[in-house]
């Protein structure tokens, strides 16, 4: 970072100094510059992140027996961060080896160290997310699939609130209406595989259930929201090195929730591989490539799109679902699919815009830029005043007195 500019890792554009109204603006300027393959790979990403998503809440229920889990939910996400750690070494080593000759080392304990402290609030989201990945399987006891999937939706108004106070990013009524459109088609098929009759907690199990999904829904949406604040604001830093930390927090905060759950149960809870099957090992991988395309969607995207192309998860969800575990496709899912996919194209139509982007002055680069030109051009308007006065002619009646004599 120099003189209140950072510059993108990708398209190599100058961006001001992150603050809350530019961090969450930074992905529209490397946006405007990206070229016809990017826009291709931001695709695929998308594409990619509807399969992954889709799949999650489907490989969970395979690896339920008798309706419980025989493995610890814990060790599963350890393993994942573990996974995504791994991941985030080996494409570091790989960035490390095509630096140009004169970039500052990607893998010096300097750098390292700096970027440790820069990145510092990763562990935020990195211990919400930690809670989050263990409410996933305790929402499988109570939730079909696609029930799951379609109350994860939920979080996209959440966001937005926080995305609004937290960084400043404003909605239109139109966008803001397209939101509420989501939550009646979410609700359109709402709670109709809770079990009848049992209890957990103490609680009756609709009453836990509503606890999980509450919790299910705010806690995760903080976790994108800072997530995304904590991977703009330190734009400058190379993403890998960014998941390094992030999957390095998320690995510690599982790796307590083992040795705590080790201390209540026993020993024996400490084997981080009992229980598991070929289904959990397909979910580690599943939720490790899950998570670093999210990683891409913060830094380079935002979180109302992330959390629009999950949604669009809900009909492989339900699909599969239904192939392989004989759930039925109700009137009522494929209305609410029907509304949600409207809410998507509502949200994101070009009407829906905010339309005082421009005449507010709201990305800072610019009036920077504008800035600099206007005092490089100050000598030569002066000058360019100097000759037009110089070379000026006197016409007859300018020489008459302002002033009546």
């Amino acid at each position: 970072m120099k003189t209140g500019m950072v510059e993108c890792s990708v398209c190599h554009s100058k961006l001001v100094s992150p603050t809350t109204k530019t961090v969450s603006r930074a992905y529209d300027q490397h946006r405007s510059k990206v070229s016809s393959k990017n826009r291709a790979l931001n695709v695929l990403l998308v594409v990619g992140d509807c399969v992954l998503v889709g799949l999650q809440p489907v490989l969970v229920f395979m690896s339920k027996v008798d309706g419980s889990f025989k493995f610890s939910p814990i060790s599963v996400n350890f393993l994942t961060e573990a996974t995504k750690v791994l991941f985030a070494i080996v494409m570091l080593l790989l960035q490390a080896r095509h630096q140009k000759v004169g970039e500052k080392p990607l893998l010096s304990v300097s750098t390292f160290v700096q970027a440790a402290r820069n990145n510092v609030l990763l562990a935020v989201p990195a211990f919400l997310y930690a809670i989050n990945n263990y409410l996933k399987f305790i929402m499988q006891l109570y939730f079909n699939p696609a029930t799951v999937k379609m109350l994860s939706n939920l979080k996209v108004l959440v966001i937005a609130v926080l995305l609004k106070m937290i960084m400043k990013r404003r909605f239109s009524i139109i966008q803001w209406e397209a939101l509420a459109l989501l939550l009646i088609g979410i609700s359109v098929n709402q709670l109709r595989s809770l079990p009848e009759g049992t209890t957990t907690l103490g609680l009756p199990i609709a009453t836990a259930a509503y606890i999980y999904t509450l919790i299910f829904v705010t806690v995760p949406s903080m976790a994108s929201v800072f997530n995304e604040y904590a991977m703009k604001s330190q734009f400058e830093t190379s993403i890998y090195l960014q998941n390094l930390f992030l999957y390095g927090y998320g690995a510690i905060f599982n790796l307590l929730g083992i040795l705590v759950t080790a201390i209540v149960k026993g020993p024996s809870s400490f084997d981080i591989l009992q229980g598991h099957s070929k289904a959990t090992m397909l979910l580690i991988f599943n939720n490790a490539a899950q998570g670093i395309l999210s990683s891409f969607f913060f830094k380079y995207a935002d979180t109302i799109l992330k959390k629009y192309s999950s949604t669009v998860a809900t009909i492989f969800t339900g699909i599969a679902s239904a192939a392989l575990f004989g759930h039925t496709l109700t009137i009522n899912f494929i209305l609410g699919i029907s509304i949600v996919f409207i809410s998507m194209h509502q949200f994101f139509s070009p009407l829906s815009q905010v339309k005082d982007e421009s005449q507010s002055g709201t990305w800072e680069m610019r009036d920077a830029q504008n800035n600099h030109k206007l005092e490089n051009s100050s000598f030569i308007n002066m000058a360019a005043g100097a000759n037009e006065d110089a070379s000026h002619r006197i016409r007859p009646d300018e020489r008459d007195p302002l002033l009546p004599r």
